[in-house]
C-alpha cells in the first residue's frame, strides 16, 4: 500500500520543462527535472492527460488513449520517463479519462455516422429529444446551457455532462467497458504504477435520477478493481468523485473498487476555517466523514489544476468563499475560484505555512501542485484554467528557466506581475536559500515521512473551549501525535483536555523542545500567530509540574494609516463607536483603524452635515463599509438630546470648560430632512473618481409631496443595522449603516414586484447609490412610500391575544385537550371557540397566507439570472442540511460562550437530537423550486389597514451579507418564518401576566396553544391552497409538511443563536421552543 506511505506531486507536462526548445513542455524536460522531484520528497509523479488531443479542454478531451500527443514527445520518450522515475523510486500516476472522449476521437467519428441502433452508434448516449434525464445538473454552467447537443452528421443529440465536444461513453454498451479496461492495460502493462478516474461519478445515466453515483457505475468499478488486481498487482486506481463525504467513501466499496479517492468537500473548509479562524468548518466535515476500509485512503489537496472547487459547499458558505478569496468576479469561472496558492493566501509565508501544514495533518495522502512549493502566481486573465497552468519557474533567466524559445511562442506565458515574478519567485533562487518557502517545504515532507501516524493513524479531535485553536490527536500503532494550530493571526490561548494522557511528555518534532508533561488539569498553551505544532507524546515520567499559560497581548495596530484630509477622518478613526458592527460578526476579531474613504456635505455652511463612507476593517471581510454621520452638539441642545435620547450620544469632548457631544448624526432630524430633500431631488456628483447618485423613481408631479419640514421627520427605530425616518405622512427613509457593493436585496424585490403587478408593497421612491472604480456599486440609504395608522401584524397579534385572555377567563366555553399539538395539525374548532379566538383573526391569517403565496408566486414570475426559479434538486438539497448542521453547531456554540460571558450554567442545546432531525430532510424526495424569498417574513413585517396587508421591509435578514440574502431558497423558509413568528407571539403573552391565578393560568395556556394552533392552520391552510398551483412546492403535500418541519426547527436555531448574546431571555424561550418542537415532532 505504497500510496499511504507517499507524498504525490502534480504536474502538467506541457507547462514543466521544455526539453527540444520548442516552447512547450516534454516528456525529455520532465526527465531532466526528476532530480528535483527527488530532493523535494515527492514519492510519487501524476501527471495531466498527454495524449492526442484537440487541446480545447488542455487534454481532458482524448482524441485517443493508446500514444501520446506528439508535441510531448514519442511513447519511446514516455518509456524512459517510467524508467528514470522508477530508478529514483518515484511511482507514476496518469491519467484516464473514462467518462468521454474528444468528438474528434475515432470512436465518435465511427459512431456519428453509423445507423441508430447499430453496434457502433451504441457507442455514446444519443437520444431525437433533450427531455431524457432532465435530473442532470449541468456541471459547467458558465458555458453549457444543455447536457445534450444536436450532431447534424449523426442527426441526433448526444449526451455529454461537461463540454459539448466532450460526448460521453455508454458503459451500458459491454463494448466500451471492455475497450476501456484494455486501455487500462496498455498502460498499466507498460509500468504505470496508478491511475486517476476522471469524472468517474458520471459513467451511467439513468432516468428519474440525478445521474451521478449510481449503483451500476460501482459496479462497473468492481469489475475494473478485480481485474487491475489480477493482471496489475500493487498499482493503483484514484476516483476523481466530487461529491459530499457519504458519496464519495462509497468509491471505496468494500475496499473492492477504488484504492483512493480525493475529499473534495475538506478541501475548500481548510481555507474557510483558515479565513474565519475557526475551527468549525474542518472539524464538521471530518466528523461526517465515515470510516473508510483499512485497504484505503483519501487522497488530500489544497489547490491542483482545475479551479479551487466550490461545488461541495453551502450556498451560504459559497458566497463567503468567493467574496474573501475571488473578490474580482475575474477569478471565478463555473462553480470556483482559478486562483493559485499563494495569491488565495495573499501572499502571506505564515499563511501558506499553516495551510500547507493542515493539508499534511489530517489523514490522507497529501498532493502537491507544481509551483506550490515555491509560491508561485497565476493570471486569471488568461481565461479558462490556464492561469493556474502556467510555465514551472526554474531561474530568473528568459523564460524562467522552462524553455529556450522564443517567449511570444509559450502558452501559456510565464508569470510576470511584480509580486509573483519568475525573476524573484524561482527554484534557483530558492535552492539558494535555505530560510525559502521551497526548503521549509522540503524540511516538512521530510518530517511527514517520519511520523507514521500522519499517513496511516486514526484521527480524534482534542476539545478546548478557544475555538481559534484546532487540536487533534494522529494515532498509529505506539506513536500518538498532538497536532496544534493557530488559526487566528493573532497570538491564542487554550485549555486542552488531554486528561487520559497524563504523564506523557508533549516532544516538539522539528527542534526536539520538550513541553511540560500533561497532568489531569486542562492543559494550557498559548499560540503565536499561525503557530503550528506536530507534537509526540511520550509515555516516560517527567518530574510533576503544573503546566502554565502564558497570555501574549498582540501589538496595536499602527493608526498611521488614516488619512487625516479633514475633521472627519480624525473622528471616524478615533471614536469606532460610530461604527457599530453587525451582531454576527466574527467573535473577538480585532478591528484596524478606520479609514474614512469617501465624504458627502449635505447642504452648506461649516455646520453642514457630512455623511461619511468608512472602511471599518472588521476582521478580515475584503470590505468591511459602514456609513457614518458624525455631528456635534453643545449646550441646551446637547442636554436635550441627554435627557431624550442618550445612546445617540456618543462622546463628550471637553476643550477647556466647553464640552462637546459627539453625535450619530443618523438619528438626526435635521441630518435626515436634508439627506432626504437631496435624494428626493435627485443628483449625481463626483467625488475623486468614484460617483454619489440619486435616482428618483417617483413621478416629477408628485415629488413635491415628499417636501417636508424637519420638524415633520421622526426617528422611527435606530438599529445597529439601519436608521428610519418617517417624512411626514408620505415617506420613509431609510439610511443603511452597513452598506455593501452589489444590488441591494430591498430595491431590488420591491423595483421587481412592482413589474409584476404586485401592489401589497409600499412603492420604492427614490436610492441613494454609491460607485467606486473597478467595483459594483452599493445601495447607501432609499425611501419607499410611509403608511402611517397601519397596524403591523406584531401589534395586532398581541391585542387579539389580550382579548382571548379577557374572553377565555370570562366563559365557561371548554378549551379542549391542553396537550401540546403540532403546530400544523389542523384543530377541530366549535363555535364557541371560534367566538373567544375572534373569527377576525382568523380571516386574518388566512388573507395573510393568500398573500404571501401571491408574493412568491410574483417574484417566481419576474425574469432574469437573478430571479428565475432553480429546482430543489438533491445536491442543493445536501447542501441545506450541512448549513443547518453548521448552524445547529453555531447556536449551541453561542449559548454557551454567552453562559459563559454571563457566568452562568450553559444551557445546552440536544445537538443529537437536532441532528437527528435535521437528518430527515435527506429522506424527501427533492422537488418544487427555490426563488428569491422575503426573507424576514415575521408578523412585525406586515401592516394592516383595514382588510388590507401590505408586506414592508425586503432588507432580508440583515445580519448576513448581501449575497446570502440573494441566494434562491424554497419559499417555505418564508412560511417557517411566519409560523414561528406567530409562536413568539404567543410566547410573549404567556410572559406578559405571572400575576395570573396558577389555576387561570393553566387555562390560559391550553386556549393559547389553541390560538396558536388555530392561527398557524388557518395562515399554512390558505398559503398552501393557493401556492401549490404555482409548482413552486413539492408535488406531494406530506413532503411539503416534511420540510416545512425541517425549515421551523432552522428557523428556532437561528433565533437561538442570534438573541444568546444580545438577549439570553429571549434565546431560554427559543430553547424552550426548540425543546417543544423535539417533543411535538418526534
Amino acid at each position: 500500500m505504497w500510496y499511504k506511505e507517499t507524498i504525490i506531486y502534480e504536474l502538467h507536462v506541457r507547462s514543466f520543462a521544455d526539453g527540444d526548445g520548442d516552447g512547450v513542455g516534454d516528456f525529455k524536460g520532465l526527465i531532466g527535472k526528476l532530480d528535483y522531484l527527488q530532493r523535494l520528497g515527492a514519492g510519487a509523479v501524476w501527471l495531466l492527460p498527454f495524449y492526442p488531443s484537440p487541446l480545447r479542454d488542455d487534454g481532458y478531451d482524448i482524441a485517443d488513449y493508446d500514444s501520446i500527443n506528439p508535441v510531448y514527445g514519442t511513447l519511446r520518450d514516455f518509456r524512459r520517463f517510467l524508467h528514470e522515475a522508477h530508478a529514483r523510486g518515484l511511482k507514476v500516476i496518469t491519467e484516464l479519462v473514462l467518462n468521454h472522449t474528444s468528438d474528434q476521437h475515432a470512436w465518435f467519428q465511427r459512431a456519428r455516422r453509423a445507423a441508430p441502433g447499430s453496434r457502433q452508434r451504441d457507442w455514446y448516449v444519443w437520444s431525437d429529444t433533450t427531455e431524457k434525464y432532465r435530473g442532470a445538473r449541468i456541471i459547467f454552467n458558465d458555458f453549457e446551457h444543455s447536457n445534450w447537443t444536436w450532431d447534424p452528421v449523426a442527426k441526433a443529440h448526444y449526451w455529454h455532462r461537461f463540454y459539448s465536444h466532450q460526448p460521453d461513453l455508454n458503459y451500458d454498451n459491454p463494448a466500451v467497458r471492455k475497450a476501456m479496461i484494455k486501455v487500462v492495460d496498455h498502460w498499466l502493462g507498460m509500468g504505470v504504477d496508478g491511475l486517476r478516474l476522471d469524472a468517474v461519478p458520471y459513467l451511467i445515466e439513468r432516468s428519474g435520477t440525478n445521474c451521478e453515483n449510481l449503483p451500476e457505475t460501482h459496479e462497473f468499478l468492481k469489475e475494473l478493481r478485480s481485474h487491475v488486481d489480477a493482471r496489475h498487482p500493487g498499482c493503483m486506481l484514484l476516483a476523481e468523485a466530487n461529491q459530499w463525504p457519504e458519496d464519495a467513501v462509497s468509491y471505496f466499496g468494500r475496499g473492492d473498487e477504488c484504492h483512493m479517492a480525493f475529499h473534495f468537500p475538506v478541501m475548500p473548509r481548510i481555507f474557510m476555517s483558515l479565513w474565519t479562524e475557526d475551527r468549525y468548518p474542518v472539524v464538521d466535515i471530518l466528523e461526517q466523514t465515515p470510516p473508510i476500509p483499512e485497504v484505503c485512503q483519501w487522497a488530500l489537496f489544497l489547490r491542483n489544476h482545475d479551479e479551487l472547487t466550490l461545488e461541495m459547499v453551502t450556498d451560504e458558505e459559497r458566497d463567503y468563499m468567493v467574496r474573501a478569496y475571488a473578490s474580482d468576479a475575474r477569478a471565478r469561472i463555473n462553480m470556483g475560484i482559478r486562483r493559485r496558492l499563494a495569491p488565495l493566501m495573499q501572499n502571506n509565508r505564515r499563511r501558506i505555512e499553516v495551510i500547507n501544514f493542515l493539508l499534511f495533518s489530517f489523514p490522507g495522502t497529501p498532493i502537491i501542485y507544481y509551483g506550490d512549493e515555491l509560491g508561485m502566481g497565476d493570471n486569471y486573465h488568461l481565461g479558462d484554467r490556464h492561469g493556474v497552468r502556467t510555465p514551472m519557474q526554474w531561474s530568473p533567466d528568459r523564460n524562467a528557466g522552462f524553455s529556450t524559445a522564443n517567449p511570444q511562442s509559450i502558452y501559456p506565458p510565464v508569470v510576470v506581475d511584480p509580486e509573483y515574478h519568475y525573476q524573484v519567485v524561482n527554484v534557483e533562487t530558492q535552492e539558494r536559500n535555505q530560510t525559502s518557502l521551497l526548503w521549509w517545504m522540503r524540511r516538512l515532507i521530510a518530517m511527514y515521512k517520519s511520523l507514521p501516524s500522519l499517513g496511516k493513524g486514526s484521527l480524534r479531535f482534542v476539545r478546548s473551549e478557544n475555538t481559534k485553536v484546532l487540536s487533534f490527536l494522529r494515532e498509529h500503532e505506539s506513536q500518538r501525535l498532538l497536532v496544534l494550530v493557530n488559526l487566528s493571526r493573532h497570538a491564542q490561548v487554550a485549555e486542552l483536555e488531554l486528561g487520559e494522557l497524563a504523564g506523557t511528555t508533549p516532544v516538539e518534532v522539528f527542534g526536539g523542545s520538550r513541553f511540560p508533561q500533561v497532568g489531569k488539569a486542562p492543559y494550557v498553551v498559548t499560540l503565536g500567530p499561525h503557530d503550528h505544532f506536530w507534537l509526540v507524546l511520550e509515555d516516560q515520567r517527567a518530574p510533576a509540574c503544573a503546566p502554565e499559560g502564558v497570555v501574549l497581548r498582540g501589538l496595536q495596530d499602527d493608526a498611521s494609516e488614516v488619512p487625516g484630509y479633514d475633521i472627519i477622518a480624525r473622528v471616524v478613526s478615533r471614536f469606532p463607536q460610530l461604527l457599530t458592527q453587525p451582531a454576527l460578526q466574527q467573535e473577538g476579531a480585532p478591528q484596524r483603524p478606520a479609514r474614512l474613504l469617501d465624504h458627502l456635505v449635505l447642504g452648506h455652511g461649516d455646520d453642514a452635515p457630512v455623511l461619511a463612507l468608512v472602511d471599518a476593517g472588521a476582521g478580515q471581510e475584503p470590505a468591511a463599509f459602514c456609513l457614518a454621520m458624525p455631528g456635534f452638539k453643545h449646550g441646551e441642545s446637547l442636554r436635550h438630546l441627554e435627557e431624550t435620547r442618550p445612546e445617540a450620544v456618543l462622546a463628550r469632548l471637553k476643550d477647556g470648560a466647553r464640552v462637546t457631544g459627539l453625535i450619530d448624526g443618523l438619528e438626526d432630524a435635521r441630518t435626515a430632512h436634508l439627506l432626504a430633500a437631496q435624494m428626493t431631488g435627485g443628483f449625481t456628483r463626483r467625488s475623486r473618481e468614484s460617483e454619489w447618485s440619486a435616482k428618483v423613481l417617483l413621478p416629477r408631479a408628485r415629488r413635491a409631496e415628499l417636501a417636508v419640514a424637519s420638524e415633520a421627520c421622526r426617528l422611527l427605530r435606530s438599529t445597529r443595522h439601519s436608521a428610519c425616518w418617517s417624512l411626514g405622512n408620505e415617506g420613509l427613509l431609510k439610511i443603511y449603516r452597513h452598506p455593501e457593493e452589489g444590488a441591494h436585496h430591498e430595491p431590488e424585490l420591491l423595483k421587481a414586484l412592482k413589474r409584476q403587478g404586485f401592489e401589497g408593497v409600499p412603492e420604492l421612491i427614490a436610492e441613494l447609490d454609491y460607485r467606486r472604480p473597478g467595483s459594483q456599486g452599493m445601495t447607501l440609504a432609499v425611501i419607499v412610500e410611509f403608511l402611517p395608522g397601519a397596524e403591523n401584524g406584531r401589534d395586532f397579534a398581541d391585542q387579539a391575544l389580550r382579548h382571548m385572555a379577557e374572553l377565555a377567563l370570562a366563559t365557561d366555553c371548554p378549551v379542549g385537550d391542553p396537550v401540546a399539538q403540532p403546530l400544523l395539525a389542523a384543530p377541530a374548532l366549535t363555535q364557541a371557540q371560534r367566538g373567544v379566538l375572534g373569527e377576525h383573526v382568523l380571516d386574518f391569517f388566512r388573507r395573510l397566507g393568500e398573500r404571501a403565496a401571491s408574493l412568491h408566486a410574483a417574484l417566481g414570475r419576474e425574469p432574469g439570472a437573478a430571479f428565475e426559479p432553480e429546482p430543489f434538486n438533491k445536491l442543493y438539497q445536501r447542501s441545506i442540511y450541512q448549513s443547518m448542521r453548521n448552524l445547529a453547531h453555531r447556536a449551541d456554540s453561542a449559548v454557551r460562550r454567552a453562559a459563559q460571558e454571563a457566568g452562568r450554567t450553559a444551557r445546552r442545546l440536544p445537538l443529537a437530537q437536532v441532528r437527528d432531525r435535521l437528518a430527515g430532510l435527506l429522506a424527501i424526495p427533492p422537488s418544487g423550486l427555490r426563488i428569491r424569498i422575503h426573507g424576514d417574513f415575521r408578523l412585525v413585517n406586515i401592516l394592516r389597514r383595514g382588510p388590507e396587508l401590505c408586506i414592508v421591509d425586503f432588507d432580508g435578514d440583515v445580519r448576513l451579507p448581501l449575497g446570502e440574502r440573494a441566494i434562491k431558497r424554497s419559499p417555505l423558509r418564508d412560511v417557517a418564518n411566519m409560523l414561528v413568528s406567530i409562536e413568539r407571539a404567543v410566547s410573549r403573552a404567556s410572559r406578559s401576566d405571572p400575576g395570573q391565578h396558577p389555576a387561570d393560568q393553566t387555562r390560559l395556556a391550553a386556549w393559547r396553544a389553541l390560538w396558536r394552533r388555530a392561527a398557524g392552520h388557518a395562515f399554512l391552510k390558505s398559503y398552501l391552497e393557493h401556492a401549490e398551483p404555482s409548482g413552486q412546492l413539492p408535488g406531494a403535500r406530506e413532503e411539503t409538511l416534511g420540510l416545512l418541519r425541517i425549515f421551523l426547527l432552522e428557523q428556532l436555531l437561528g433565533r437561538v443563536m442570534r438573541e444568546a448574546w444580545e438577549r439570553p431571555d429571549e434565546a431560554d424561550m427559543y430553547m424552550d421552543m426548540v425543546d417543544s418542537y423535539l417533543k411535538v415532532f418526534p
